[in-house]
């Protein structure tokens, strides 16, 4: 026979847990790399930003325009999503 669960593993079943990881990400190399290699989109790789890294490369970041805007966020150390700059 079927067993009955009690209210709480009920609860604890329907619980989602969100893991929020912080990258730590060395904000000097980020920014040599994003004016060297910004074109192929390397800094978004490096941020762990691998789908903004694939569009980056396959439009030549953003025919330059995503490029230079790059550049000018990272060099601000613009608080990325889950980014912490070191």
């Amino acid at each position: 026979m079927a067993q009955k669960k009690t209210k709480q593993q009920k609860n604890t079943a329907q619980k989602k847990v969100y893991v929020s990881s912080i990258r730590e990400v060395n904000w000097v190399l980020c920014l040599v790399m994003s004016i060297i290699f910004g074109w192929f989109g390397v800094d978004r790789f490096i941020m762990g930003k691998v789908g903004t890294g694939l569009l980056k490369l396959f439009t030549i970041g953003g025919l330059g325009i995503w490029w230079i805007v790059d550049i000018i966020l990272i060099a601000t150390k613009y608080q990325f999503k889950d980014i912490a700059w070191s």
